[in-house]
């Protein structure tokens, strides 16, 4: 699965406030563009299957925006942007069919990985504009409830539109939403889609958060231009060699986890938790 404070601090304040829990400052910035991001470091946690106690010396979780934080720990809040979430199909279908992409059948387009997820049309500026509201009231919950970041999934869902959708619509609606949520106080991550780093920067992500970036060698796109500022989630099943091998290879970034694919619960027998040292 498959947004403003005053910006010009250094990279090092960054860090240590972040490492020291400080709250964002919610005043609203003058660019698309939040210095909130992540310490290149950060000993971290990918939680989205279901919320538990981070293991010992964690900085920071990711938890789906329907969970609490995590106490003391800085928290990013996952938000589905480009396509919708499996609870929410039926308001979807019912509420705003017509921001659902339609198959050359007519019917609602899935995503083929999470075949309950809808592909949201980002195709026009009036579409782009409704679906910025609706993802805004998840970012709001997210401010409310005291995440410090925010992680936009699905950034490619251009790509299960059957030509659709452009590249250009969705970081179009990337960049809206990026306003959004620094309007929010919050900082804003691009997830996945290694080769448009680049323009998800000047969209206004402020980090990244890849997957499997070791594994398709592509984790220098992100580093080139986010720097030390992304965390990268490698996965049992589709693991190359050992997980210690893949933290001791040049360029993976040193944020970098072992996790299955489920992302279950730690007490889950399918749970898996490594991390890079």
């Amino acid at each position: 699965m498959d947004r403003r404070a005053a910006l010009l601090l250094t990279s090092t304040v960054i860090a240590v406030g972040l490492l020291a829990g400080c709250s964002p400052s919610t005043q609203p910035p003058a660019a698309p563009t939040a210095p909130l991001a992540l310490p290149g470091d950060a000993r971290f946690d990918y939680q989205l299957g279901g919320a538990y106690p981070p293991p010992y010396g964690t900085q920071l979780v990711v938890r789906d925006s329907t969970a609490t934080p995590a106490a003391g720990l800085y928290n990013i809040c996952y938000v589905n942007g480009f396509q919708s979430q499996p609870a929410d199909r039926r308001d979807w279908l019912e509420q705003r069919r017509d921001l659902v992409v339609n198959g050359v059948d007519g019917q609602p387009l899935v995503d083929e990985k999470w075949p309950e997820e809808l592909i949201l049309d980002t195709s026009t500026e009036a579409k782009r504009k409704r679906l910025v509201e609706v993802v805004e009231r998840s970012v709001k919950v997210c401010a409310q409830k005291g995440f410090r970041a925010v992680e936009i999934d699905n950034l490619d869902s251009y790509s299960r539109s059957g030509g659709q959708l452009r590249a250009e619509d969705n970081l179009a609606l990337a960049t809206a939403l990026a306003q959004v949520v620094h309007a929010n106080g919050m900082a804003i991550g691009q997830k996945n889609a290694a080769e448009f780093s680049a323009k998800g920067k000047q969209a206004g992500f402020d980090f990244a958060v890849a997957e499997e970036c070791v594994q398709f060698q592509e984790c220098g796109s992100y580093t080139e231009v986010y720097g030390d500022h992304v965390i990268d989630i490698e996965y049992t099943d589709n693991l190359d060699g050992e997980f210690s091998q893949v933290c001791g290879r040049p360029g993976t970034p040193k944020a970098t986890i072992l996790r299955d694919r489920k992302l279950v619960a730690a007490g889950d027998p399918a749970h898996v938790y490594q991390r890079c040292h």
